[in-house]
């Protein structure tokens, strides 16, 4: 059975290119919505940063990690940026690139069909 670690990365290699999700969505489809700060640590602790696409996560108001974690403060943007993610007032315009309701069912689906042992989906 996958760790919660293995569920998190599972569930960001589902976000769609050209899309965001937040720590608070990603941690419901780990099973608890609740683990935001989880996500996050686990999110810094990424072995593979060229298969898990992290820094397509942010936080609810759409603004990008201040830390380290993807090479200096103004990577994630321009990460972001390349893969044509739009920013308004130095952060993600949350109305037109944040998964939907319906991304998020379909990458509900998709953790469910890769990883079926996962019973807190």
């Amino acid at each position: 059975m996958p760790n919660l670690d293995q569920i998190i990365y599972a569930a960001v290699r589902c976000i769609p290119l050209g899309k965001v999700a937040t720590y608070s969505q990603i941690a419901a489809l780990a099973g608890n919505c609740n683990l935001r700060r989880y996500v996050g640590n686990s999110l810094h602790r990424n072995p593979n940063n060229s298969t898990t696409p992290c820094h397509r996560v942010v936080n609810s108001k759409g603004f990008c990690s201040g830390s380290f974690a993807f090479g200096g403060s103004d990577e994630q943007q321009k990460k972001l940026q390349a893969e044509g993610i739009g920013f308004i007032n130095n952060h993600v315009d949350m109305q037109k690139f944040c998964i939907t309701q319906e991304d998020f069912e379909i990458m509900r689906e998709e953790l469910l069909q890769n990883q079926p042992s996962v019973k807190t989906l």
